[in-house]
């Protein structure tokens, strides 16, 4: 095998490592501390604005938040965008 080869094949195997691994990760986080926390957070915000708390919301909010924060990698922008997704979805 030529040096182009091996390295092809390597880097080859190190992209797949890399995708089923966020595959993993993402699957995996759905009972994290990550996960713990944002519902946590949604919950005592909604108290403060002297919301009911609802699990739904909390849980379809942070389902929201891990999947656009391993898409793009912001913590605020995913925050954003999710919590405006969460008001839209439930007339909040």
């Amino acid at each position: 095998m030529g040096s182009i080869t091996k390295n092809f094949v390597l880097v080859s195997l190190f992209l797949l490592w890399g995708f089923i691994n966020s595959e993993y990760l993402a699957e995996t986080q759905k009972d994290s501390f990550i996960n713990l926390f944002c519902i946590e957070s949604i919950k005592v915000e909604m108290l403060k604005a002297n919301l009911n708390y609802d699990e739904k919301i909390a849980k379809d909010t942070c389902d929201c938040y891990l999947k656009e924060f391993l898409n793009s990698k912001s913590h605020q922008n995913s925050i954003d965008k999710c919590k405006l997704d969460a008001k839209k979805k439930f007339n909040l």
